[in-house]
Parts: structure tokens; C-alpha cells; sequence
């Protein structure tokens, strides 16, 4: 919640609806447009690609590589950031607005949308938009086949590996669909792990994307795992499920779908 503080302090006071919007964040740009407002974006980061209307825009670099000139260029009244990102304060040096969210759980996904439809002038279109994740979150677990409840789930985000631990927004929603994480909340959201615990925490269950489960059992030790039942999510299929935005009830029904096909 600490993200939506810092988010509340940067884009303060009573101001007129924003009507040029510059998003840094893919899920960020998603929950603009789910909020009916797409026309109002003129950039966004190089990684937004959905929905499809978004990949005309301008693209002004990433988290770490915002092109700061082209930014002031198209003279936003509002730019979405992640409150990790480094520009915050020089964008805001430059007397631009400022919103800075980064959320990791469903509850601050929850507030983050609240907050972006706040700003955007139409609150109950956020109180909406999450009865719809939610609904679609429930529908999902109900297609779960009863074997595989309660089942070890290792989530793989990022080779190294980093993993979707129970503290995450995905493994809040693995544990929705009646899967078990083998990545307690002490651990945080998505921490790095050493490999060898994933070995020795033996899942029952594997998902990664395809790219990295196809070679994620030639790991040294990780032989053992080859046999697992297995989710290899394509690129498309991540991208929904890695954010943090209005398309959660779509990443659990492709996260069901997969638990289906493994009867």
C-alpha cells in the first residue's frame, strides 16, 4: 500500500481530468485503457503492446531508460510511472504530473486501479473493472480439476531464477485457483532464488515460459524435475500473466486451462 501513499502524494490537489497520458508501465497503460480512456494516451513505454491501438504510439524507452525530452515534448498532463523508476524526480523537476505505482499483490493491484480511475475522473469505472477480475478469478478456480488442489507449485518469471513467491500478485492468484507455493511470503513477491532450492523443494507442478522450461531441466541438478507436470506459457500468454493489471482474470483462466489439460 506504500506505493498507492506515494502515489496519492505526487498527483495531489483537485485538478481537471487529465487528457494527455504518458505511460512507463505496460499494466499501467492496459488499466487506461480498460478505463475507457486509450484516447487519451500519446506515449507509452516500448513494452506496452496491448491492446493493439497502443503499438502505434510513440515508445519512450523503459524503466531505466526513459527518453526525458521526448517526454516534455508531447507536453502530458499526467505520466504513469513504477515508483522503482529512477525519473520521477527529474520528470517532476520539470513541472510535470507525476503518478508513480508499482503494485505486487491483488490488494494493491486492487487500490492501484482505484487510484488511475480516481485520477481519471471516473472512480466507480476502478470498483467496476475489479468486480469484473474477480469474477473471472473465481470462474477460473472452478474449472481447476479437484487432484490437483492443494498441489506444490514452483511459478519460474525470469531465468537466474526468479520465482513468483506466495507474496506475489501471481501466486495470490495460483493460490485462488487451490495450488500450493513452494515460495513462502518470507521470502518476498519475486525473490531470486538459490537453484538448488527449487530442487530440493520438489513441486508437483512447474510453469515458466516455454522458452525457459525447454531448457530448465538441462540445469545442473535439475533433472529430477523432468517429468513434472508442466505449464510452458508462451510469450503472448506471460505477458498477460507477469502484470499486474486489468487482464489478471484472463491470466487465470490461462493458468486453469493449462491445470485442465494436464488431466
Amino acid at each position: 500500500m506504500r506505493r498507492v501513499l506515494l502515489a496519492l502524494l505526487l498527483c495531489s490537489g483537485a485538478q481537471a481530468q487529465p487528457q494527455r497520458i504518458i505511460s512507463l508501465v505496460p499494466s499501467l497503460t492496459e488499466m487506461v485503457c480498460e478505463l475507457q480512456a486509450c484516447d487519451r494516451l500519446v506515449g507509452t513505454d516500448r513494452f506496452s503492446n496491448w491492446p493493439e491501438r497502443v503499438k502505434s504510439l510513440p515508445k519512450l524507452g523503459g524503466l531505466e531508460d526513459a527518453q526525458i525530452e521526448r517526454i516534455v515534448a508531447l507536453k502530458p498532463d499526467l505520466v504513469l510511472v513504477a515508483s522503482s523508476a529512477r525519473v520521477i524526480d527529474r520528470l517532476q523537476s520539470l513541472g510535470l504530473k507525476v503518478l508513480a505505482l508499482e503494485p505486487r499483490s491483488l490488494q494493491e493491484t486492487q487500490a492501484v486501479i482505484s487510484t488511475v480511475a480516481q485520477a481519471l475522473g471516473d472512480p466507480a469505472a476502478g470498483t467496476r473493472l475489479w468486480q469484473r477480475i474477480n469474477q473471472r478469478i473465481d470462474a477460473a478456480a472452478a474449472r481447476v480439476p479437484p487432484a490437483l488442489r492443494g498441489k506444490r507449485v514452483y511459478f519460474e518469471v525470469a531465468d537466474s531464477p526468479y520465482a513468483a513467491g506466495e507474496a506475489s500478485f501471481i501466486g495470490e492468484t495460483l493460490l485462488r485457483l487451490g495450488l500450493n507455493n513452494i515460495v513462502p511470503t518470507s521470502l518476498g513477491p519475486f525473490p531470486k532464488l538459490n537453484p538448488e532450492y527449487v530442487v530440493r523443494a520438489r513441486p508437483d507442478i512447474v510453469m515458466a515460459s516455454a522458452r525457459s522450461l525447454a531448457g530448465m531441466f538441462l540445469r545442473p541438478g535439475w533433472g529430477g524435475l523432468r517429468g513434472k507436470p508442466s505449464c510452458g506459457f508462451s510469450a503472448q500468454q506471460l505477458d498477460v500473466i507477469v502484470r499486474a493489471g486489468p487482464r489478471l482474470g484472463e491470466a487465470a483462466e490461462v493458468m486453469a486451462q493449462c491445470l485442465v489439460d494436464m488431466k
